[in-house]
């Protein structure tokens, strides 16, 4: 009986390319990152929760909704609450089995986040009872969505991705439209501008990855 070499090398240079993205796929599945839960969750939060606001405190303190005044903000807390719980469940599963270079960049990138948001709470916690109330709103407001774009501009550096960069560039625009109209209109331009291109992003990317996922789907840098 003649023996079979389970490690005999691939029979042609074809076989040995799909073997190579068979595995590259396999890996892809491991540890990549599923845009859906990753921006959807917060898409969802801002487009809710900065538009029962825009709704609530209008323009010009109009009322467009006669919401509980306590409603938008518990909703949008609460829904950044379960969006928070939902990337760092991913980020978890992303991380299992990665060590070395790439650990450190996601735990120091995720330890970022945590500290940026501790010392924009401390600042802002400290100066904004000094502002009328729709002020304060603002500067709240316009002050973590400006942060979170920083934030996805130098993720953008760390994974080399440009859909992170075009993503805090996007947001940093409408947060300076937003300031600029003030508030009310910042609200809304967070609500379908922010948490709008967050969902549209997640959307794009995945259909992006189901793409290259593909038999005879091309990687392009």
């Amino acid at each position: 009986m003649t023996p079979v070499d389970d490690d005999a090398p691939p029979a042609s240079p074809a076989e040995s390319l799909a073997l190579i993205q068979q595995e590259q796929a396999a890996v892809t599945s491991r540890v990549g990152l599923n845009p859906l839960a990753y921006y959807l969750p917060w898409g969802v939060a801002w487009l809710v929760g900065y538009g029962l606001l825009f709704l609530r405190y209008g323009p010009d303190g109009r009322i467009f909704v006669g919401l509980p005044d306590w409603l938008p903000l518990v909703v949008l807390f609460v829904c950044m609450a379960l969006a928070m719980v939902s990337t760092v469940g991913v980020s978890v599963r992303r991380g299992r089995g990665v060590e070395g270079r790439s650990s450190w960049q996601g735990t120091a990138y995720g330890l970022s986040w945590f500290l940026a948001f501790a010392g924009v709470g401390s600042t802002l916690g400290r100066f904004a009872p000094l502002l009328p109330d729709q002020e304060r709103g603002l500067l709240w407001a316009s002050v973590s969505v400006g942060t979170v774009a920083v934030m996805y501009m130098a993720g953008s550096a760390i994974w080399l991705s440009r859909d992170m960069f075009v993503l805090g560039a996007w947001l940093t625009v409408i947060n300076i439209a937003g300031v600029a109209l003030g508030p009310g209109w910042h609200s809304l331009l967070v609500s379908l501008g922010g948490g709008g291109g967050l969902c549209l992003l997640g959307v794009l990317l995945w259909l992006r990855g189901r793409r290259s996922a593909q038999p005879d789907g091309r990687r392009r840098g």
